[in-house]
């Protein structure tokens, strides 16, 4: 809105000001009392430009983004911790009850026992908000002596963790509520109140399903993969108890009985060949390979909820792999033996299988 204000300009204007006559070149006594104020109105003009940006939610960041989301009720979600299972081994590798509120760590993420899940088996919640509760698997360490305790496992993530709401989600989140308002039970109603829900990434609803009254809720989970029996127990009791499906005892309206599955993995095996620069081997690449294909899939896993279908694209795998340092050319990429695109079910999320590299 300001950007024609910039020190020049104002200069030039307050030395236009001056009765001709007076010396007003560079350097004169008039050219010297005049610059320093148009450097601090030039100043001032930047700063009511920001300010004027942060008062919009499509140019706002951070705190002012999220106080004017606030005015409509669309508040940031916060970051959530992780649940995850454990399982606790005595001497005789047989598995074993440790107390509540004990404390493990793995590496230099801490875990805590909050719940037993049957004999050995404990829920355990990370100590940090965040993803990274869902990136740590395999052997803790406790981090005070049990008696009797001889190794523990950190198996699966059950509710991932997520971490705080992004700039980019929270702007497209407040966008819908104002352009779809939620009310009542309708679609934009049950995207709302569940993907709200810890561990939840995204919804898609698919209303009257098995005819009136009936909603299927199909989610994905905050870490965008396929959600724990665990994590579905806990949205379809909060959304629509098994026991009392219709009645009102959840967030359903009453009269909807509503179902809340998962989306389901379809591994996705990937053979091509590549042309690499001299002095690069096959090695060397492989990795790069596997990590540009997942990024590329895991794109498509987070926008599952806003596509019907999602589509996996052979020239868009090529595409990703050319950025690996060191393949100069790529030909004869397969997915699952076809030189075809894939096109998942409206259920389905792709996940890497076996990546075969040929030079």
């Amino acid at each position: 809105m300001y950007e024609h204000q910039t020190y020049e300009a104002i200069l030039e204007r307050m030395l236009d000001r001056v009765p001709e006559g007076i010396d007003k070149r560079e350097g004169s006594i008039i050219y010297d009392a005049l610059a320093p104020a148009a450097a601090e109105l030039a100043q001032v003009y930047m700063e009511l430009d920001l300010n004027n940006a942060l008062s919009y939610a499509d140019t706002a960041t951070g705190e002012d983004l999220a106080r004017r989301t606030a005015e409509f009720g669309v508040n940031r979600e916060p970051a959530t911790k992780a649940r995850c299972e454990g399982r606790f081994y005595n001497n005789s590798n047989q598995l074993f009850d440790i107390p509540i509120g004990s404390r493990f760590s793995i590496e230099d993420t801490n875990y805590v026992v909050i719940s037993k899940i049957r004999t050995g088996v404990f829920l355990l919640e990370c100590e940090t908000a965040g993803v990274v509760g869902n990136q740590k698997f395999g052997a803790m360490l406790p981090v005070d002596y049990i008696n009797g305790l001889s190794r523990a496992v950190l198996e699966e993530i059950l509710v991932p963790g997520a971490d705080e709401e992004t700039d980019e989600d929270l702007r497209a989140r407040y966008y819908q509520t104002v352009n779809e308002p939620d009310f009542g039970g309708n679609v934009s109603d049950y995207k709302k109140t569940i993907n709200a829900l810890d561990g939840v990434g995204a919804t898609k609803v698919s209303p009257v399903w098995k005819g009136g009254g009936t909603v299927k809720c199909t989610i994905i989970g905050a870490d965008w993969k396929t959600p724990s029996s665990v994590l579905l127990e806990q949205v379809q009791t909060t959304v629509d108890p098994i026991v009392n499906s219709g009645l009102g005892f959840g967030t359903a309206p009453i009269g909807h009985r509503v179902t809340i599955v998962g989306v389901t993995t379809s591994l996705i095996d990937i053979v091509t060949t590549v042309t690499l620069e001299p002095g690069t081997s096959q090695g060397q690449v492989q990795g790069p390979i596997e990590e540009v294909i997942m990024d590329y899939l895991m794109g498509q896993r987070k926008s599952w909820a806003t596509q019907d279908q999602i589509i996996i694209r052979v020239a868009l795998i090529e595409a990703a792999i050319l950025t690996v340092p060191g393949v100069i050319d790529i030909a004869n990429t397969t997915l699952n033996g076809a030189a075809a695109n894939i096109t998942l079910g409206e259920e389905e999320i792709p996940g890497i299988g076996t990546v075969t590299v040929h030079v």
